[in-house]
């Protein structure tokens, strides 16, 4: 189960974001091993604050392992002929990290894998890092000889989709009913520099496609947009901004909203604080009714959902209808000069076999 990850700990805050900022997947720099360090150093004590403020620490991992643990339960009865089924979870940025997963399926005699992003919508520079990372431990022979194939995007599944949809309408039942069909729902998405948009990357199309199935199955009962938040730096990013999004909407007489984070599928700093602390606090200055859609976390549609699609893979790879990875997976963006990605691409084609 591959996800970016958080720190469990305040202590944590500062590995994490030296392993961020290294990752030019994500945030490509000039003399990133000496520049993402000191970044990550000045940037430390704020977002330890962030951390404290919401608890304590990032919640992702605990989520993470609780959808796996449901995901396998089920998975064991929907294709008992891979049974046993067991979960790792390997986080990009913070323990547990993909070298520390590596070494303990290599230690467990992992033979068959699959390569499951927790991201429903595909990014080269988040899905596609994972990946990266990941064919980077296995071309080291850190797992030892493990049979891959790969579940590189899902955003419009339908289970995905109905849970989103049940968590929207929770939230739309907060409004008194003569409001109710009036409020805006905003999906917020975490954005993407427009260096990475401008080479092809697919993420923004498929962020939109999920939008547009949940409001297909919402029925189109409420005017929407899709916003994008966690903008880092100066650079241009993908915009409007959620923030500005909620500015906008009170400008232009909007007194009731929804934020709906449809990128993540669990609580972590993006979600805790800047969807409920910072956005929220934004809306009620500005005289607003905003609510949130719930994360996914513990969601059993959700992790019925996650077996379902596992189970067909499984049942689709087993047949030989599919190869080890999709056909999308293997087309490069347009735009792209990194030679790892080609690299990874054709390994994980080859189900991990040099």
């Amino acid at each position: 189960m591959l996800n970016m990850g958080g720190p469990s700990t305040v202590p944590e805050t500062y590995d994490f974001l030296k392993n961020l900022f290294m990752d030019g997947d994500l945030i490509p720099l000039p003399f990133q091993r000496v520049i993402a360090p000191l970044i990550a150093k000045r940037r430390t004590p704020q977002i330890e604050k962030q951390y404290a403020d919401i608890g304590g620490g990032s919640p992702i991992l605990k989520y993470t392992e609780m959808q796996g643990a449901g995901m396998c339960e089920l998975l064991d009865e929907l294709h008992p002929e891979t049974a046993p089924h067991k979960p790792y979870v390997a986080f990009r940025y913070a323990n547990p990290l993909t070298q520390e997963t590596a070494q303990r399926m290599k230690a467990d005699g992992v033979k068959r894998a699959i390569a499951f992003t927790q991201y429903p919508q595909y990014s080269c520079s988040t899905t596609g890092s994972s990946l990266n990372e990941l064919f980077r431990r296995g071309r080291a022979g850190e797992m030892g000889d493990i049979e891959w194939s790969v579940i590189d995007r899902w955003g419009t599944h339908p289970g995905f989709i109905e849970a989103v949809a049940q968590n929207i309408e929770a939230a739309l039942a907060k409004f008194q009913p003569s409001a109710r069909s009036d409020a805006v729902i905003l999906f917020s998405a975490h954005s993407l520099p427009m260096s990475v948009v401008n080479r092809g990357d697919p993420y923004v199309l498929e962020v939109s496609a999920s939008v547009n199935a949940v409001m297909d199955r919402l029925g189109h009962s409420n005017p929407y947009r899709l916003v994008w938040q966690s903008q880092v730096g100066p650079s241009a990013w993908m915009g409007m901004q959620t923030g500005e999004a909620i500015k906008g909407l009170a400008r232009l007489g909007k007194k009731e909203a929804i934020l709906v984070p449809i990128a993540f599928t669990s609580d972590h700093i993006e979600t805790l604080y800047e969807l409920d602390l910072e956005y929220m606090k934004e809306g009620k200055e500005l005289g607003m009714e905003l609510h949130r859609a719930e994360s996914l976390n513990g969601s059993p549609v959700f992790i019925r959902a996650l077996a379902d699609i596992t189970a067909q893979h499984l049942r689709d790879y087993s047949a030989r209808t599919i190869g080890p990875t999709s056909v999308q997976m293997g087309l490069r963006c347009p735009g792209c000069k990194n030679m790892t990605c080609g690299q990874q691409k054709h390994w994980f084609a080859r189900a991990g076999r040099s």
